[in-house]
């Protein structure tokens, strides 16, 4: 079977690929502009500040990209964190008059240049120290937030301040509360998403699901002519008042606005991390992102869209999907994305304003439940206890404190657990690894590992592993005197075997047999 031939960057790549690229950008940007306003506003700022995102992203993240098919943009994921900071700077929304939103942008900036410095001293690799139940739990966290938050406006009902737990309280009240008009256009918008996804029409396909949800509810709308129904407000003089708004930083000697910082940064280059990387697997060329160059990008990027009051952006996963799936080859569908995104609010606007703000909050909840479906709670089961009760410990410390407070969490409830099952703490930074000093083959040498292997010595196993391949074809992984590896490490192992393969290059994985896995799971926890 002939290789593709790996599509050309740059110029070349232009060139080579305007018709696939062009026509990818375009459906992206059908499927961005909703999104964009929709997390903006979920975000508590105005909806303006979604598409300066997304738009910077296109136009100069792509430029300086080290990724082939991501999209950049503003992500649902990060409404959770910009959403706290904005109120804990002054206050979020159009009933506080956005008062915290110039300050929360100067903490964007410094937030952006503090991710762009991570790419700069090559901390990318630290995206894979990160457990993998912790992860998914702090995305099904997330998810959950948004749902619960965002299910309010999608009913017409302005949502209560107070924490989530709170929050979700309140939900009975709300549906007693709910205005008729603007709850039909949500309900509508969500069965459109879920029928969209569950029906599988190729022409239908071929129509992104937010584009019909858009003239749906815009058409529901005009039908309905509720004036009680809010749509979508965009400045009608971009420089005039209510138009691009500059950052303060009139705050910056505040706790608030360095817990901002922090929670931005890092939350943003996690997420842009596990993004790119989960891109990579779509790419139908396999080609392997430079994450720290991404992460110079996207932080870089962050703070120039904060300039002029934009959100911090990631490789977002939704939309860089897509990109894939309609064809787009290079970086330039990611530009073009921006460009149309660009012309839709110069020229479109009025278009925009049609737009019931339930019918993107709808989006949101669907987003939200994809998240923190039930699919989520059972994989993590069946991948094996241990893996379920961090992830239940994630999700709901984040729930019950914040994003960061909650990861740290889920980390150390992993270290308990590991203490709990016999692994030294002397082991947690530690890799026991050996090679022989004259391998005789020039093409295949040997790696024994011995004792515990886990999320916190995985850095320096892969290190030894990128060493090993840099001069062999193949690698073998002797594990006769491994007592114990975890979910983590296995998860990572099975994705770097097929980029090796890939490279043509081999890795394997021997004497596993006297280790007992904890389930039926392919890449489960094991342990002597």
């Amino acid at each position: 079977m002939k290789r593709k031939m790996t599509p050309k960057q740059g110029i070349a790549g232009l060139k080579n690929h305007f018709k696939n690229d062009l026509v990818s950008g375009f459906s992206v940007s059908l499927i961005a502009l909703p999104l964009c306003l929709g997390i903006a506003i979920a975000s508590g700022v105005p909806p303006l500040a979604g598409l300066i995102t997304a738009i910077v992203g296109g136009l100069f993240g792509s430029r300086i990209s080290g990724s082939f098919v991501t999209i950049s943009g503003p992500a649902a994921g990060l409404i959770v964190i910009i959403l706290g900071a904005v109120d804990s700077l002054g206050g979020g929304g159009v009933e506080n008059d956005f008062e915290g939103y110039p300050h929360a942008l100067g903490a964007i900036i410094i937030a952006g240049l503090i991710m762009a410095l991570f790419g700069v001293f090559k901390t990318g690799k630290v995206g894979d120290y990160f457990p993998s139940a912790t992860v998914h739990g702090m995305l099904s966290a997330i998810g959950l937030i948004i749902l619960i938050k965002q299910f309010y406006p999608a009913i017409g009902v302005a949502a209560p301040a107070g924490s989530i737990l709170e929050v979700a309280a309140h939900i009975p009240w709300a549906l007693r509360s709910a205005h008729l008009p603007s709850a039909i256009i949500g309900l509508v918008s969500l069965a459109i998403l879920i029928v969209h996804s569950r029906i599988n029409l190729p022409w239908l396909k071929k129509v992104p699901a937010p584009m019909i949800v858009l003239l749906i509810s815009v058409g529901l709308g005009a039908w309905m002519n509720d004036p009680k129904v809010a749509l979508v407000e965009l400045p009608h003089h971009l420089l005039g008042e209510g138009g691009v708004t500059f950052p303060s930083f009139n705050k910056i000697t505040t706790a608030p606005f360095w817990t901002a910082v922090i929670g931005i940064a890092l939350v943003a280059a996690l997420e842009s991390l596990l993004s790119a990387k989960a891109v990579d697997e779509l790419d139908p060329y396999q080609r392997k992102s430079n994450l720290d160059k991404d992460l110079v990008a996207m932080g870089s990027s962050s703070s120039l869209a904060a300039l002029i009051g934009g959100l911090p952006m990631i490789s977002e996963i939704v939309r860089s999907s897509a990109n894939v799936n309609n064809g787009g080859k290079t970086q330039w569908a990611n530009f073009f994305h921006g460009l149309f995104l660009l012309l839709f609010l110069l020229i479109a606007s009025p278009l925009i304003e049609l737009i019931p703000l339930s019918a993107l909050a709808a989006m949101l909840v669907f987003t939200g439940f994809r998240l923190s479906s039930p699919k989520e709670f059972k994989h993590m089961l069946e991948i094996g206890k241990a893996e379920f009760i961090i992830f239940m410990i994630t999700l709901v410390s984040v729930l019950a404190t914040d994003l960061i407070v909650g990861i740290g969490i889920g980390i150390l409830a992993k270290y308990l657990l590991m203490l709990a099952k016999g692994v030294s703490v002397f082991s947690f930074f530690k890799l026991n690894a050996k090679s022989p000093e004259n391998s005789k083959s020039l093409e295949e040498t040997v790696i024994y590992l011995s004792g515990p292997i886990h999320f916190s010595n995985y850095l320096l196993l892969k290190s030894r592993l990128d060493n090993a391949l840099k001069n062999k074809t193949s690698v073998i992984l002797d594990c006769s005197e491994v007592s114990f590896i975890d979910h983590t490490v296995m998860n990572h192992l099975s994705v770097y075997k097929k980029r090796t393969k890939l490279e043509g290059k081999n890795l394997h994985l021997s004497h596993l047999e006297h280790l007992k896995s904890v389930s039926n799971y392919p890449t489960a926890e094991r342990h002597g």
